[in-house]
């Protein structure tokens, strides 16, 4: 155990709460400075909580969590495989930030048993404990800077449950890694077969055209159509990481699509709540009547009665 470890160990037992403590120490390898970061790095958004008027849970924790760990395991790459080109060293990065790996990672540290959700949320939620762990990194770099997270990934994340030189072997699948993204990031997608012709040897050929909000992404050709749909994805996940111009108008497009819809609801509520009131309106109306009817009947009755003793 380190000093630092020590201290923060001795300094526990002024603590009236440990156990969250020795709790993220068995995750991490050591003992939280802001112990509330890291809680809130584990609690889901069906379990928001409001903190001085706005709620709060680990979705901006798992925006900056996404962007330190893309650091780190790209540092740790370049400097494992010299020589390698950019390529390569991108694709064996992919592999390990994707959300299939990262929520293996999660589930074997045990930090899917830890995240608090909604009852309503399914705990079989296929982002959930991938989300937390990028989360938690968010956590480690606010609570212990950069190199703290160079180290959890190094020793207690690659260093027991990653190979290296097998991860870097294996294939990558861009179209699930799109499909993945798209759900994530709620962008609608679609993939066109936009041609099939015949090669020199008279093999079939295909051409696929990714759709991100209707704005045409990469095209790709293969000899099957999954083949041409990989080498699509491939180019789109590209252009998504490296081409503003093609971010830009899908975030756009993504808004006023978003815009379009929230109108047409608002419209249909507005039109819901002037139906209710006509009906309101109508049963007043039928109310009214039915008293002024009643109020006549009684006036008559209570007129022939009166006649009626007069003439007695």
């Amino acid at each position: 155990m380190s000093i630092e470890n020590i201290t923060d160990r001795i300094r526990l037992f002024f603590r009236k709460e440990k156990e969250p403590y020795f709790r993220f120490y068995k995750i991490l390898g050591f003992y939280p400075h802001n112990i509330e970061i890291y809680q809130q790095a584990l609690l889901h958004k069906s379990s928001s909580v409001k903190t001085q008027g706005r709620l709060v849970n680990n979705e901006r924790l798992e925006f900056l969590g996404d962007a330190i760990l893309d650091a780190v395991v790209a540092d740790i790459v370049y400097k494992k495989f010299e020589g390698k080109r950019e390529g390569f060293l991108t694709n064996t990065r992919s592999k390990i930030v994707q959300r299939e790996t990262l929520n293996n990672i999660a589930i074997k540290i045990g930090l899917d048993k830890l995240i608090k959700y909604s009852s309503k949320q399914s705990s079989h939620n296929s982002y959930m404990s991938g989300n937390a762990f990028e989360a938690l990194v968010g956590a480690i770099y606010l609570d212990r800077g950069y190199k703290a997270c160079m180290k959890f990934m190094e020793e207690r994340i690659i260093g027991q449950y990653i190979n290296l030189d097998k991860i870097s072997r294996k294939e990558v699948n861009f179209k699930s890694k799109l499909i993945e993204w798209s759900q994530k990031n709620k962008f609608e997608i679609e993939f066109r077969l936009i041609g099939q012709s015949l090669d020199e040897s008279q093999n079939p050929v295909f051409e696929t055209q990714i759709l991100v909000e209707n704005i045409a992404g990469g095209s790709g050709k293969g000899y099957s159509k999954k083949e041409s749909q990989q080498e699509a994805a491939h180019t789109t996940m590209t252009m998504i990481k490296k081409d503003s111009v093609f971010i830009d108008a899908i975030f756009a497009a993504k808004n006023e699509r978003e815009n379009a819809y929230n109108n047409i609801i608002s419209e249909k509520n507005i039109a819901q709540t002037g139906t209710i009131a006509e009906e309101e309106e109508y049963k007043f109306d039928s109310m009214a009547e039915k008293f002024d009817d009643e109020e006549k009947i009684i006036s008559e009755a209570e007129e022939a009665a009166f006649k009626e003793a007069e003439e007695k």
